[in-house]
């Protein structure tokens, strides 16, 4: 199994009382520690603008600027977004951006892109909230113009959403064959179409049943576009809170609802604590956290994207899963 590790970047409330003149210096160096452990093969941040699980007035920094100030700030790991929302910015401008990140950092960028899903963050930024439809017609497109754009350097298709002609996308990717796609989302219809036909990775749900379920859709996908579903890493994300007994997971934990009260109210931050975190599959001792990824290691899973929701924090959870989890299922 291979491992990739979320930053905070603040949209899931990971980076609250922090100074925010001090949080770029925390994220950097968070990046930089996972940099230096080849435990962890790629760094991921969110691309959103508002926070979960409500808006409210708490720092959400921007993914793609995150992505530059990484690049430049760090040597060997990945860099990646979980996921971009095609519909964010113009396809041919984001394959520029992408290109540009990639050549920044030496060829270490991954495209995590999907259609997009969080209604209030689109309305308040002016994007309107496109029909589920529209909104995965584009990805398609965009798609299709990233991959002209990183293999030939120029784009053009006029599309039902999308219209360039020959945008000139220049230089090219550092990566042989432009940037690793990554459809994230598990809709069995068109989503899981679209990663059989363009995705190198695919991102889904860490729940067991979930996962073989959608992975043997999109297996089905496969045979009916003609591409070979064994080409294809299945990853998934998982938070990840964990001690070496009961009484300190459960410590960790009432820490997150503390910090979290203040912005979310009592119930809400309770609420979150809960149905979140205490019930997922990476909240438990390294023990019950190796067998739960051992069971859906064993349908398929071959990536885990990690998310520790205090490491701005506190480093001594990560610190845990780098020494008893990550050998054990490497």
């Amino acid at each position: 199994m291979r491992f990739g590790i979320f930053i905070p970047q603040g949209w899931r409330l990971d980076l609250v009382d922090i100074d925010p003149a001090q949080q770029w210096t925390v994220m950097r160096d968070l990046a930089r520690r996972a940099d230096a452990n080849p435990d962890w093969e790629s760094l991921w941040v969110f691309d959103h603008f508002h926070t979960v699980p409500e808006p409210t007035t708490e720092a959400t920094h921007e993914a793609w600027t995150l992505m530059s100030a990484f690049a430049a700030s760090t040597d060997r790991i990945r860099l990646g977004q979980m996921c971009t929302a095609m519909s964010y910015r113009n396809p041919a401008y984001l394959a520029k951006v992408a290109a540009t990140v990639d050549l920044v950092s030496g060829g270490r960028v991954e495209m995590g892109i999907g259609g997009g899903w969080y209604e209030q963050e689109w309305r308040a930024y002016g994007y309107g909230f496109p029909s589920a439809g529209e909104r995965l017609g584009r990805l398609d497109e965009g798609v299709q113009i990233f991959r002209q754009a990183w293999t030939t350097g120029q784009a053009t298709l006029d599309g039902k959403h999308y219209q360039v002609d020959n945008a000139i996308v220049r230089p090219l990717p550092l990566q042989e064959g432009g940037i690793p796609l990554w459809i994230a989302g598990g809709g069995e219809k068109v989503t899981l179409r679209i990663a059989a036909k363009y995705a190198k990775y695919t991102n889904f749900t860490i729940d067991p049943e979930g996962f073989a379920h959608k992975s043997e859709l999109l297996r089905k996908h496969c045979a009916a576009v003609g591409t070979d579903f064994d080409a294809i890493t299945r990853s998934a994300n998982i938070h990840v809170v964990t001690g070496s007994t009961r009484a300190e997971i459960d410590e960790r934990l009432e820490a997150l609802k503390a910090r979290w009260t203040p912005v979310l109210g009592a119930e809400k931050a309770a609420a979150q604590v809960e149905q979140q975190y205490r019930v997922a599959p990476g909240v438990g001792t390294p023990e019950q956290i190796i067998e739960n990824l051992q069971r859906i290691r064993d349908l398929g899973l071959d990536y885990t994207i990690v998310n520790f929701p205090d490491a701005a924090y506190d480093t001594s959870g990560i610190e845990l899963f780098e020494r008893e989890v990550i050998p054990a299922l490497r």
